[in-house]
């Protein structure tokens, strides 16, 4: 069980991590993903393909 709350733990910090560094990385072209509950939670659960469905929702729409 502790295994388990430490994996959850650890894919949640990886997913902040890997939000803020897009956000450093896109900051001059104005193409940033709000780091909140719902973006970092979306990463937890789904992976490394829900930053790139983000980003393409904030291109469609903005």
């Amino acid at each position: 069980m502790l295994k388990k709350i430490f994996n959850l733990v650890k894919k949640i910090v990886i997913s902040g991590f890997l939000l803020y560094g897009y956000n450093i990385i896109t900051a001059p072209l104005h193409i940033m993903v709000p780091i909140n509950l719902i973006t970092v939670s979306s990463l937890t659960i789904l992976g490394f393909p829900a930053l790139f469905a983000f980003i393409l929702i904030h291109i469609i729409l903005f």
